[in-house]
């Protein structure tokens, strides 16, 4: 091999190297988005700065929805960055469902909690969904349950 050909060599390899580092920084910013938390995951820490999601089934066609409800969480420790839906399917078929994607943000160092309300059609009625009474009362009552409360614990460092 003479020397021109290896510094051809070096320079190629050189060359993929470089490329290679760039891929891999490329595909890491993926992996700097949000951390995504299941529904069973109530207990999250998080770095000031950091994104986070809470991720929950919703269907509106069944009229299902999850609303964040007082106490809201500190704002100097979480704030509430994005709300987003995504199609269980790719979106073309009427009542597939969902999820609803809750983005927040780590705000500052300190705890908080952040309280997410489930509402249904059965529960939708009642005060805490933004029903009352009805306009005109039904001549059978229909009962009301009390919608699901889901209370996330947050914790910055």
């Amino acid at each position: 091999m003479t020397a021109r050909s290896s510094g051809r060599t070096r320079a190629v390899a050189a060359a993929l190297c470089t490329v290679t580092l760039v891929a891999g920084c490329a595909s890491g910013s993926d992996a700097d988005g949000p951390t995504s938390h299941p529904t069973q995951d109530l207990s999250i820490t998080a770095e000031v700065g950091e994104r986070f999601t809470l991720s929950v089934p919703e269907n509106a066609s069944t009229r299902e929805h999850w609303f964040v409800v007082a106490p809201q969480p500190d704002a100097s420790v979480v704030r509430a960055a994005d709300r987003s839906y995504e199609p269980a399917d790719d979106g073309r078929s009427v009542g597939g469902g969902g999820t609803l994607v809750l983005t927040f943000e780590a705000t500052g160092r300190g705890s908080t909690r952040i309280v997410l309300l489930h509402c249904t059609f059965p529960t939708a009625q009642t005060a805490a969904c933004g029903g009352g009474a009805s306009p005109s009362p039904s001549p059978t009552p229909t009962p009301t349950t009390e919608p699901e409360r889901v209370t996330y614990g947050v914790t910055v460092r």
